[in-house]
């Protein structure tokens, strides 16, 4: 198989971008540097393609190694001809290959061994033949020997019949025959029943094409079985299936012959074929479900590391409680904690009058001008008393209700407890719940992905493959964005291109021992972090207040000889760079490939290089809507049918959008109500973090669901 050019049809890309692309993964080089720094080679394909090729590529070199050992092995045995040998050549998939392998592979003891074992091998062929001039039991009856535990010539003629049905289970051709046509024609069929209402009501009488179901009911009904509520099976196209085996293995009809081979066949299916088709369908639409599930994951993930940051604020990070307290936490502009302190306005002590007072004085004495609320339990109460607080005082506060998901996971872990020795959990939660609304990427990237919350049936999917595809968007999120290489935390600086958990620490105690990093090139004097990684990473890193003013931008350090040079040819020296950027330079080249040319470097990197002149580490996440703050509190009780009102899309799956409205219970806008227009997919109109304006259809106090719409909304 030639993979280049496989992927490069899957993938829709030139045969030249592919190659160049396997040629730098198999350099070492990370998909955040191929992405940024060598688009030249690759024709400028994003992250998004690159990690899709990178995940191809292993299985496709996966999928060789295993037909090579196969290879190897059928032909020890001495069977493998030609024609097997090129089958399994061009064999596409895993699945394909084991079928070809199939009848070569080592096997336990079988009812088709034992009846080998007692001889019975030769009968079965006769069969197979299908030349008898007599009623078969005649010439089973030779095979009778007690000896070897064939006691009559109906017990011989039962051996063979089970011989003849591992060899049409083993046949490839058959297999994959029926695997297709099973998933073509096949339903899937779940049964249920129950006393109480329940999430699964929808399945006790369910049935679907295999070919159409939509993943997230794939998934719902394997939690389902799981948890014993569903019965769930696959019903293939049996009388079809039946009719083609019997024509494969019917040369001519016989009616001493016919008949055993058809009772072979239907026993091959029924036992052999049929139950490992249904398990191996079972596991692709679950493969696929899941796969559809982390991308769907893994974009939800990215729009929330992507929110931008709510810069220049005092925060007070509130984590509501009943018994235990309601923990808060001052933190400054620069993420520094001020003061901690807990109050108990809530159940079961209602202290509300007291800590009103104490809430006044921590506003007054910091300055807060923002509160961020958990939304975890209490939230509703903590955000009546707020709304009642801010009525009280002249100070202008406003607050947020922010998703504290992973924020109890983060402030027990071992990160925190080095972070914030002092503290205990809740406090840790509190400056957690503050710092994401001032810095989400540097927060979010301290909780495990998986933790944050974003996606569907998270729990039941590969959670390897789940973490890994969600460690690469992190990655890709941080590395877009860039860091600041005096300020970043460790946690942080291990997401960046070539940086390892060890080198993050690494640079983290030079900083702490040698003070600031004044240019980039000091890097390499960080132990650990040689060329290599210093080629990955250094483009990502970025120093305000150094001695090169090209370390403010992303220009890489391999191009500050052009950086320079271009600058020259325009009139301008780097330090020109600082104090906003140079605006509108890139309006005065005037033919782009030959300016590229004469400073030695590609058209797509001179572009790069001007944009990032005229604007010095832009940050991406300032195209981002800006999150929804609030003064006021409103109840569910409080919404009715035609309401129009703004929220923030917090979850975007299969079959729609949960939106936050503000009443503590997030609303449901189904896909069909997401756009005047046929989408495929929630995620081709919304995203997480988008602010939406949704029109209210119905609300059920009682079940505590909200369906809104956002057709025809302005």
């Amino acid at each position: 198989m030639d993979i280049i050019r496989q992927l490069q049809e899957e993938l829709e890309i030139g045969y030249g971008q592919a190659k160049a692309a396997v040629d730098l993964i198999d350099e070492g080089n990370t998909i955040p540097f191929i992405a940024r720094y060598r688009k030249e080679a690759t024709g400028s394909l994003n992250d998004e393609v690159l990690r899709r090729l990178s995940e191809r590529l292993n299985y496709l070199r996966n999928l060789e190694e295993r037909k090579a050992q196969v290879m190897a092995t059928i032909e020890e045995q001495g069977h493998l001809t030609p024609e097997l040998h090129r089958a399994i050549e061009e064999a596409a998939t895993l699945v394909v290959v084991e079928d070809l392998y199939r009848p070569y592979r080592p096997k336990r003891r079988t009812r088709a061994t034992i009846a080998k074992e007692k001889g019975l091998e030769p009968l079965a062929a006769f069969i197979m033949q299908q030349e008898a001039k007599k009623p078969v039991l005649e010439e089973a009856a030779r095979y009778i020997d007690e000896e070897k535990g064939v006691v009559s010539a109906e017990e011989a003629l039962a051996g063979a019949k089970d011989i003849l049905a591992e060899q049409i289970s083993d046949t490839a051709d058959y297999r994959i025959y029926i695997r297709d046509l099973t998933m073509r024609e096949g339903l899937v069929q779940s049964s249920g029943k129950s006393e109480e209402e329940s999430v699964y009501e929808m399945y006790y009488d369910f049935e679907e094409s295999a070919r159409r179901i939509a993943g997230h009911r794939i998934l719902a009904l394997n939690r389902g079985e799981k948890e014993k509520v569903l019965t769930v099976k696959i019903a293939a196209p049996e009388e079809k299936i039946l009719r083609y085996l019997e024509k494969k293995i019917l040369v001519k009809e016989n009616p001493h012959t016919s008949f055993i081979l058809r009772e072979a066949a239907a026993d091959s299916y029924e036992r052999l074929i049929a139950p490992a088709i249904e398990r191996e369908i079972r596991s692709l639409l679950t493969e696929k479900a899941e796969e559809g599930a982390i991308q769907v994951f893994g974009k939800n993930l990215e729009q929330l590391l992507m929110q931008p940051p709510i810069v220049g604020h005092t925060v007070l990070g509130w984590d509501p409680a009943f018994r235990t307290g309601c923990k808060l936490a001052v933190v400054d502009p620069t993420g520094k904690v001020l003061d901690t302190i807990v109050i108990y306005p809530t159940a079961p002590q209602n202290k509300v009058a007291e800590a009103k007072e104490i809430l006044k004085k921590l506003i007054r004495r910091y300055e807060i001008t923002l509160i961020s609320v958990g939304n975890g339990t209490a939230s509703r109460e903590s955000e009546s008393i707020i709304a009642e607080l801010l009525k009280e005082i002249p100070e202008k506060v406003q607050y947020i209700i922010v998703n504290e998901a992973g924020a109890s996971v983060y402030s027990a872990s071992k990160l925190a407890t080095e972070e914030f020795p002092q503290f205990d959990v809740g406090q840790r939660s509190a400056v957690s719940i503050a710092r994401r609304l001032q810095d989400p990427l540097a927060e979010l990237v301290k909780i495990d992905p998986k933790s944050i919350g974003v996606g569907q049936y998270q729990h039941d999917m590969n959670q390897k493959r789940l973490g890994e595809s969600l460690q690469g968007v992190v990655e890709d999120s941080v590395n877009k964005v860039g860091v600041d290489l005096n300020t970043a935390s460790a946690s942080l600086l291990e997401y960046i291109s070539g940086v390892s958990k060890t080198i993050a620490k690494n640079i983290v105690a030079y900083r702490e021992e040698h003070g600031r990093f004044e240019n980039r090139r000091q890097l390499l004097k960080v132990p650990k972090l040689g060329p290599k990684a210093f080629e990955q990473c250094a483009g990502f890193m970025r120093i305000a207040g150094g001695n090169e003013p090209l370390d403010t931008t992303a220009v890489h350090p391999e191009s500050y000889e052009a950086a320079v040079g271009l600058l020259k040819k325009l009139g301008f020296e780097a330090k020109d760079i600082l104090g906003g950027g140079l605006a509108g330079i890139g309006r005065k080249i005037a033919d782009y490939e030959k300016t590229a040319a004469e400073l030695g470097i590609g058209e797509i990197t001179l572009r790069d290089m001007v944009k990032e002149l005229e604007k010095p580490a832009r940050d991406p996440r300032d195209e981002m809507p800006a999150p929804v703050l609030r003064t006021d509190v409103m109840d569910m009780k409080d919404l009715k049918p035609g309401m129009i009102l703004k929220g923030t899309v917090r979850n975007v799956i299969d079959f729609g959008a949960f939106v936050d409205i503000g009443v503590h219970q997030d609303g449901l806008v189904h896909i069909s109500q997401i756009a005047d227009r046929f989408i495929a997919h929630p995620l081709e109109a919304v995203r997480v973090g988008d602010i939406v304006n949704v029109k209210v259809l119905s609300v059920d106090l009682n079940k505590k669901r909200i369906a809104l719409t956002m057709k025809g909304v302005e």
